[in-house]
């Protein structure tokens, strides 16, 4: 049988144990890895290992010794409770192994888990779990995370339910971030949160969020955009330093640029254009770009993405120019069209 969407949601949270068997698969080893563990984890509890109720085996192996699973789906524990046969890595070549022992299973086995990469429609390994009639298939595909994962991830980590504005901007960070960077976040902001009985906030979540050298690209670019020239040179030098190139810098600026462009051109004016951005944009961030998108306005904003449109064509040409000093000229040019409009 088939599961997707919020059945899978659901039935990683709460797996029937009277099943035969489960089928993982996706291309992103990490969200595959954090379903599988969720799952055996709501099966065997957090000591099913210690209590050699679960058996791992790597899908290799079974091609040495294919009774292998077989073996460890009829042992029996000395610890009472629910068992699991876990198969990693598994490809089709592992099917008729893993057929074996779904035609052998018998209530009161240990429930047979297999992870996978990629599968097509027409793979074996697939159509097995998928047209059993007491087994489940899911697949884990790159979408972002739903609400619903994020409402789950966030009872895991302990922290309350937040506000709608809250919610979006982790929405937000959650799709931008790997699954297993996602989930330290959130265990970071728990601990933040230790005591604190205040509904978390957007700047809270932006504070625990993970640093990035965007972070110091940004901080270039508000120096940029708010006509700051002084300040320009120091700023670069330091961002330079932590191995940021020109061609990098440059990417970020236009898209920082196109991003004020946009907001600027709504015609229900920055405030409403900023609300069209995606990623979305929240906080103190949100703020900015509005400041920004109201100083410079739609024709100065045009020029420029036309002065970094021409920095860029040259980086990326065969140019023997130094690329930092271009770079720097191009972004001092805009701090000086900054000032001038004010």
């Amino acid at each position: 049988m088939k599961l997707s969407g919020t059945a899978a949601t659901a039935y990683f949270r709460k797996p029937d144990p009277t099943h035969t068997g489960l089928l993982i698969f996706g291309a992103d080893p990490m969200r595959v890895a954090e379903k599988r563990q969720q799952a055996i984890t709501a099966l065997v509890g957090p000591n099913g290992e210690e209590e050699m109720r679960l058996t791992r085996m790597a899908a290799a192996d079974l091609r040495k010794d294919p009774a292998l699973l077989d073996d460890a789906v009829k042992a029996q524990g000395f610890f009472p409770g629910y068992r699991v046969a876990f198969v990693e890595d598994a490809t089709d070549t592992a099917a008729k192994a893993i057929t074996n022992a779904l035609v052998d299973w018998k209530p009161g086995d240990a429930q047979i888990i297999v992870t996978a990469s990629q599968l097509t429609a027409k793979s074996a390994l697939r159509k097995l779990f998928e047209n059993h009639r007491n087994a489940m298939a899911i697949g884990i595909y790159d979408d972002p995370p739903s609400v619903a994962d994020i409402e789950q991830s966030l009872t895991q980590a302990g922290i309350d339910q937040p506000e709608r504005e809250v919610m979006d901007a982790l929405v937000a960070l959650a799709s931008s971030l790997e699954p297993g960077d996602f989930r330290q976040t959130l265990e970071k902001i728990s601990l933040y949160k230790r005591g604190d009985d205040t509904p978390l906030s957007v700047t809270e979540v932006m504070l625990n969020a993970p640093q990035s050298a965007e972070v110091d690209v940004d901080d270039v670019l508000e120096v940029v955009a708010l006509g700051q020239a002084e300040k320009l040179g120091p700023v670069l030098s330091s961002l330079y330093a932590q191995g940021v190139t020109p061609v990098t810098l440059c990417i970020g600026a236009m898209r920082h640029f196109r991003r004020l462009h946009t907001a600027a051109s709504d015609p229900g004016g920055p405030a409403a254009g900023v609300g069209r951005l995606r990623p979305p944009v929240f906080g103190p961030r949100r703020d900015k770009i509005v400041r920004q998108a109201s100083h410079w306005g739609r024709p100065r904003l045009e020029r420029a993405l036309t002065a970094l449109t021409d920095a860029d064509l040259q980086l990326r040409s065969a140019s023997t120019a130094p690329q930092g000093p271009l770079m720097e000229r191009t972004l001092m040019r805009l701090a000086m069209m900054a000032r001038a409009s004010r």
